[in-house]
């Protein structure tokens, strides 16, 4: 019996630490669907370990909670949920009352169950008098992309912030074009993420006024900034974004937002100011990253990435002098070449128009984004699924954070996008 107990314990380790890497990859630059795929068997793997184990698989997940670690909530929140007993869910709600990282991982959970099975205590937590269970039960909604029904506008008005800010984001990632109205008085929300997420999804929904107020976000010292900034790009015609730009990336701070939005923006008259950034430390993978964007050349692949000049460090170091505590948010992309990256792009060059919008070397239409849904890395695969969203208003945005096989199972794939606007709205003007 010890041995059968160690083989369970080691089936909860694996899931909780698969996970972990699981939930990193998702945003990561570095990793496709195949890779998440990959992690993804091997969670559900464990987790049939798990099953199979019945109680005591459960006592051992149980245990593991007082360890207050967001991958052991994972693991025992899939088997609470998946078994519908009440003790076992009541025992997961009260071990993430207290903290906003272990709610989030029991979303997670409820994210990897088939829907059908906790669409009903899901509900009942949207229902709920406590903020943090009305939170948890419409992110189960949210990341399944599952309409919640009468009680989503409700929530939009809900006086917690936290579970307001869902809500308003809820609007927008599942394509609730009948509550746009809503959404207009949160604009100007006493909450940052309220007004933020107010602006979002008014923007995927194709209003202009969430759009202008994404705009003065991206141009403030706000949080939400940089994301404000590429959301903001992607629904501007090319020229108007250009114009704009040019006169928020006059601030020195705002450089590294400026890589990202030209890689956004597509244009490949930006290329030449994107090789100059490539000789400057601190911005030259930003910059590769945005010439991949555009071009759809991978610096690793093809041999036009070098070693890290010598000296450079950023994030945290090993002074405990060194106050930087932040993560280099660049760690996982390749370092150019910008020598072998300008040889490339003139040899090259004469394939691209300038004007035009491009999406990893291909203009940007609703075919290159879907193709790039199923091949390219995370973060491009981020940018193809709001570029679609963007471009159908009304449309659910594609679940890119979930299960791979649930993801390849997606309708967006080969049928076109599910389509659960309740009226017709036209797009905002492209180029």
């Amino acid at each position: 019996m010890p041995t059968i107990r160690m083989i369970i314990e080691q089936h909860a380790e694996e899931v909780a630490f698969n996970w972990i890497l699981r939930n990193g990859a998702v945003s990561e630059p570095h990793y496709d669907l195949s890779d998440l795929a990959h992690l993804d068997g091997s969670v559900e793997a464990n987790l049939d370990g798990l099953r199979i184990a019945g109680a005591d698989g459960w006592e051992i997940c149980q245990a593991a909670m007082a360890l207050e670690e967001a991958g052991e909530i994972f693991t025992a929140g899939v088997m609470a949920f998946e078994s519908l007993d009440p003790d076992r869910m009541d025992s997961m709600l009260a071990a993430v009352e207290m903290e906003t990282d272990l709610q989030r991982a029991l979303v997670s959970a409820l994210g990897w169950i088939d829907f059908d099975r906790i669409a009903e205590p899901a509900r009942r937590l949207m229902e709920a008098d406590l903020p943090f269970l009305r939170l948890i039960g419409l992110g189960a909604f949210g990341v399944h992309r599952q309409p919640p029904g009468p009680l989503l506008a409700r929530l939009v008005q809900d006086p917690d912030e936290t579970v307001r800010a869902r809500a308003l984001k809820a609007v927008g990632e599942l394509g609730r074009s009948e509550l746009l109205a809503l959404l207009a008085d949160h604009l100007k929300d006493e909450d940052a993420k309220c007004r933020f997420y107010a602006a979002w999804s008014a923007t995927l929904l194709n209003d202009p006024s969430g759009l202008r107020a994404l705009q003065a976000l991206a141009e403030s010292a706000s949080p939400y900034a940089a994301e404000a900034c590429l959301i903001a790009v992607r629904s501007l015609p090319i020229q108007d974004a250009a114009r704009w730009l040019e006169r928020i990336w006059r601030q020195p701070h705002k450089r590294h937002q400026r890589m990202a939005a030209m890689g956004a923006m597509g244009d490949p008259a930006g290329i030449p100011f994107l090789l100059e950034q490539m000789h400057i430390p601190d911005l030259a993978r930003p910059a590769g990253e945005a010439f991949s964007m555009i071009t759809g050349v991978d610096l690793a692949f093809d041999d036009l990435e070098t070693d890290a000049p010598e000296g450079f460090a950023a994030g945290p170091t090993e002074d405990p002098a060194d106050e930087n505590v932040a993560m280099d948010p660049d760690e996982d992309l390749p370092w150019p070449a910008p020598d072998l990256i300008e040889a490339w792009w003139a040899a090259n060059k004469g394939q691209f128009t300038a004007g035009t919008r491009y999406f990893l070397g291909r203009p940007m239409t609703d075919e290159a984004l879907q193709a790039a849904l199923k091949t390219a890395y995370q973060r491009q695969r981020i940018a193809a699924a709001m570029e679609l969203a963007i471009r159908h208003p009304g449309r659910p945005l594609f679940a890119w954070r979930a299960p791979g096989y649930r993801q390849k199972k997606s309708s967006v794939w080969g049928r076109g996008l599910p389509d659960r606007t309740s009226r017709p709205m036209e797009p905002l003007s492209r180029p």
